[in-house]
């Protein structure tokens, strides 16, 4: 595991920028595991990446649905969240079948390691601000696609 950065978000511009800057860091097909509290930003987070990919729809959060794909430029991006599951790994074939020809697979309280994700963002509030901090789980490991 090797911490790639860490930013501290003061506003919704930082986090806009925190969403161009690692854009470039996920190889397309990666699988990123979203971490933090209720209210943390995870969604926010992937409607401004979203955004930066190119999609101009409505993101929201798949809590109930459990997997949103929006249609990019770039490929689809796949969002998943798994809050509401009593048993994650139960998802995990169909997040595997999504993840393929996507260009991001973005997962919302999963474990990373049962992901076997490639990558972790921690958002973390701290009082009026958050803490991100950007992770790579396989360094030096070439992903396959």
């Amino acid at each position: 595991m090797r911490l790639l950065l860490e930013r501290t978000l003061k506003t919704l511009e930082d986090t806009q920028a925190l969403a161009r800057e690692v854009l470039p860091l996920f190889p397309e097909g990666s699988l990123v595991a979203l971490e933090g509290p209720l209210g943390a930003g995870k969604t926010t987070f992937v409607r401004l990446l979203a955004e930066s990919l190119g999609f101009r729809g409505r993101v929201t959060s798949p809590s109930y649905t459990l997997i949103h794909t929006y249609p990019t430029p770039e490929g689809p991006l796949v969002h998943a969240d798994l809050y509401r599951l009593k048993d994650p790994k139960a998802l995990l074939p169909q997040l595997e079948a999504a993840r393929e020809g996507a260009r991001l697979l973005l997962v919302e309280w999963g474990d990373p390691q049962a992901l076997e994700a490639d990558f972790l963002l921690r958002l973390t509030p701290q009082g009026e601000v958050r803490r991100a901090e950007l992770w790579q789980l396989h360094p030096g490991q070439e992903q396959g696609v």
